[in-house]
């Protein structure tokens, strides 16, 4: 047994957040070591949905428990090292099962019963990349891995371990949705070309060219590209902050107006800082977007625009604060993300809807491989058709080897 780095996109990030030490299989074979690691989680979750209609006044409220994964599914990895000459190489499989099956009934697989194959029982493949490079000159990625923009904001998200919001995974689903569209959106694990630059007294910056979304018109003809940048600090106040961006155009092969939806540029911004001291943590983030899709649905290029190329206007806020205790972590968060214009009167029914909510959480350290989890989350949204309401509470447990 030996101490493993995770992959910094999944559960490495995860077990220091966490606090663990957790230990992997590795062994070596010539000049290659292979390590194995990864997490299973389980949560008992009961959820409140209340929904007013406000032309009318009337109530649809709804109840519903069950067993699912939190805002992490499993994750198995399988990841390589080795050096030739002066340069480190780095493979990496990533495996994301979930542990729900929706069939209604016992002992039947998914896809049985009427239900839709493989809609919660299937298998993600999270990471599947090589990495090459070295502390000199800095490393290239080549594969699918985490995104760049939104990748930090999540990573630092207390409820990563957790559950966190529910509102937009439909219950059972293989995660649920942590503070995702209510304070920033989904990075996604995506095809990409990538470059991190060697750190350089606490400052790192990456950038990459990504698989493009033909999200409108009939071409993609320039990949997307996300950049970041961060600055670390240690001493008595650790902490970091950082900044990130994201472009991406499609067009139109017969040119405007003929394609069935019209082409536009979709943008984001985003800068986070988190800092602490003591055991006290406090992280704020924001961020700011054009056609970059409807953010309380949390997905990248989702919704950008009407079709007709007037984008959605998208911003949101994400505020937390932690606090240590022995082997206990106390948290709360509250972020909010709001959409205008673009594609929100269609999906939502008017100009602007709002989303909004907070996470009250525990999160105890049993052992070096196990914290188990308590939360109480209520989200809100808010447009001109409805009000919505959902109040989840959940307790549960993770483990990382």
């Amino acid at each position: 047994m030996q101490f493993t780095a995770l992959a910094r996109a999944a559960t490495l990030t995860v077990l220091a957040g966490a606090a663990l030490s957790a230990q992997a299989v590795g062994f070596t074979q010539g000049d290659v070591t292979m390590d194995i690691n990864g997490t299973v989680n389980g949560f008992y979750m009961n959820r409140e949905d209340t929904v007013t209609t406000k032309a009318t006044g009337a109530e649809a409220k709804a109840t519903n428990s069950m067993v699912s994964n939190g805002l992490l599914p499993g994750w198995l990895n399988f990841v390589a090292t080795t050096k030739v000459a002066d340069q480190d190489i780095k493979v990496h499989f990533g495996f994301a099962p979930g542990i729900v099956n929706n069939s209604t009934v016992v002992g039947l697989p998914d896809g049985a019963a009427g239900n839709t194959p493989g809609a919660y029982s299937q298998i993600d493949t999270r990471n599947i990349y090589f990495r090459i490079g070295n502390e000199s000159w800095g490393h290239l990625k080549f594969g699918r891995d985490i995104g760049l923009f939104g990748q930090d904001v999540i990573l630092s998200d207390m409820t990563l371990i957790g559950v966190g919001g529910t509102t937009n995974a439909a219950m059972p689903f293989n995660t649920t949705f942590g503070m995702i569209g209510h304070g920033y959106m989904y990075t996604g694990f995506q095809p990409q070309i990538s470059y991190d630059t060697p750190k350089v007294d606490g400052l790192q910056a990456s950038v990459g060219i990504f698989q493009p979304s033909k999200y409108a018109g009939d071409e993609t003809k320039t990949p997307a590209l996300q950049a970041s940048a961060g600055y670390s600090w240690a001493g008595s106040a650790p902490g970091k902050v950082w900044a990130g961006v994201v472009h991406q155009s499609t067009s139109c092969s017969g040119g405007s107006g003929n394609c069935s939806s019209e082409p536009f540029t979709a943008q984001g911004y985003e800068l986070g800082i988190k800092a602490g001291m003591n055991g006290l943590e406090g992280m704020l983030y924001g961020f700011k977007a054009k056609g970059l899709g409807l953010s309380t649905i949390g997905a990248q290029f989702l919704g950008g625009s009407d079709g007709a190329g007037n984008r959605t206007d998208s911003k949101g806020y994400l505020a937390q604060v932690t606090y240590k205790l022995g082997d206990t972590k106390l948290g709360v968060n509250y972020g909010r993300n709001t959409d205008e214009d673009g594609a929100t009167a269609a999906v939502f029914g008017g100009p602007k809807n709002v989303r909004k909510s907070f996470t009250l959480g525990v999160y105890h350290t049993l052992n070096k491989y196990i914290t188990l989890v308590g939360e109480f989350n209520h989200e809100k949204q808010d447009n001109d058709v409805t009000e919505s309401k959902v109040r989840t509470l959940s307790v549960g447990g993770v483990v990382f080897f």
